[in-house]
């Protein structure tokens, strides 16, 4: 490759992300959370949930570093709620179910000391799949990522809500 050839593709590629990144364009799921998050307590009932497991992922990610309940955290993360199931949404001629609703719920505040910081806000993420009784094993492990998405989602607006506060 010559040297003009080189110069080139070179500039093909740093064009565009000179662009973006002057737009205030950032990847999905990398926030950059206040000072007050560079220690933080995540305090959940149950700590192997698909959402608590996104939310250690996404803090980490974004340069927090999680502390134990007996070390001083900047600031307190506490899952009140953490629940997941499937619901019928419609149901075929025979009375069989046709289509199943995913749905996962958190309820959570976040606090500084003693003080809340975030008043206990509550998010839900639904999905509908088809269901077909002849594929069962797919379907259980095709509701099983959409259940694991749908944490990870709420983690990310979690994320989002944690770097638009100012402690």
């Amino acid at each position: 490759m010559t040297p003009r050839r080189s110069l080139t593709a070179l500039t093909a590629l740093l064009v565009p992300l000179a662009f973006a990144s002057g737009c205030g364009f950032h990847l999905q799921g990398l926030s950059h959370l206040p000072p007050a998050f560079a220690t933080t307590h995540l305090e959940a009932e149950d700590r192997y949930t698909d959402f608590n497991r996104a939310m250690v992922e996404g803090l980490h990610a974004a340069g927090s570093r999680l502390v134990g309940a007996g070390e001083q955290p900047g600031v307190t993360v506490e899952v009140l709620t953490d629940d997941s199931g499937q619901r019928v949404v419609s149901v075929s001629s025979k009375n069989q179910p046709t289509e199943y609703e995913v749905y996962y719920t958190v309820r959570y505040r976040v606090r500084v000391g003693t003080r809340d910081l975030l008043t206990p806000q509550t998010l839900t993420q639904t999905r509908i799949y088809s269901f077909d009784e002849t594929a069962v094993l797919a379907k259980e492990l095709e509701q099983e990522n959409i259940r694991r998405a749908l944490a990870h989602d709420i983690a990310q607006l979690v994320l989002r809500r944690l770097a638009a506060l100012s402690p």
